[in-house]
């Protein structure tokens, strides 16, 4: 994105916000737990809602993202209801639970994105979208880094096609730091999230309205506590995950959108920003 989309007020073309996020575990916020929050996760999409409400109180804001979901799903599920809404400003990441399955045709459905992204320019919406973060070999997404950088390839083809911009994810090589992962090693924790958030506030053109985080120091473990781990992700997150392929299953099932119409991006919460300028 080489010009911010957005003015110093977060103004788009002049208009206030009308920001929709769309997706999977990634955009409802998993791993950045909030208990007074809908499904008690906040998230990089959240706090990026926040931001532009600090900076005009009268951007609004949805998340129609649900955990789990394949990338048809999503389009299917989440994309028509978007455009109810009539938004301005749509985020969409999605694939990323296909890339992990055993089979996936990557160009088949990038067909289906290259659709859901005319549609949506078509309405005039601007259109965000994100690539996969290159694991280099790390953490549960290793075997699948081939399939993620195909992925990327044709997503930035499609997206150049249509105006729309890119979140360059696999580029962020400082996120390929543990302290930044929540337990699962699959989402981002709340630090995760919100140096993620700053990121797309900056590329939007509002730079600084969410402060990256300071992280804390590293901890440093013995071999047991390494073994002791090892097993409890095992036992916690992965069996579990296997158990939910065998079943057909998933982690979505039963769970509804956090914010399936407008809210106030203001009402969110009160941001470090808001109390340093004195916004309400």
């Amino acid at each position: 994105m080489t010009t911010p989309l957005l003015d110093s007020n977060g103004k788009l073309n002049g208009e206030s916000v009308r920001y929709v996020a769309i997706g999977d575990s990634f955009t409802e916020g998993v791993g950045d737990v909030d208990r007074r929050r809908p499904n008690s996760l906040r998230g990089w999409a959240d706090r990026v809602a926040e931001g532009l409400g600090a900076v005009d109180p009268q951007a609004q804001y949805a998340n129609l993202a649900i955990r789990g979901r394949l990338l048809i799903p999503i389009l299917e599920e989440q994309l028509p209801h978007a455009l109810d809404l009539k938004p301005n400003l749509v985020t969409f990441y999605g694939g990323g639970n296909d890339i992990m399955r055993p089979n996936v045709d990557i160009d088949q459905l990038m067909t289906h994105v290259d659709e859901a992204f005319a549609t949506l320019r078509g309405e005039g919406i601007e259109v965000l979208t994100i690539t996969g973060l290159d694991v280099q070999g790390q953490g549960p997404f290793a075997r699948t880094r081939g399939r993620t950088a195909t992925y990327n390839e044709l997503l930035r083809g499609i997206a150049e096609d249509h105006g729309v911009h890119i979140i360059d994810y696999w580029r962020w090589n400082d996120f390929l730091d543990w302290r930044l992962w929540a337990d699962d090693r699959l989402h981002m924790n709340d630090l995760g999230h919100e140096r993620f958030a700053s990121r797309v506030l900056a590329q939007l053109g509002l730079p600084g309205v969410v402060t990256e985080p300071v992280l804390p120091p590293e901890v440093q473990l013995t071999v047991r506590e390494k073994v002791e781990q090892e097993a409890r992700w095992v036992r916690e997150f992965a069996l579990p995950w296997i158990g939910r392929r065998l079943k057909g299953t998933s982690s979505g099932d039963g769970v509804s959108p956090k914010y399936p119409q407008w809210v106030p991006a203001a009402s969110l919460k009160r941001t470090r920003f808001m109390e340093a300028h004195g916004t309400v």
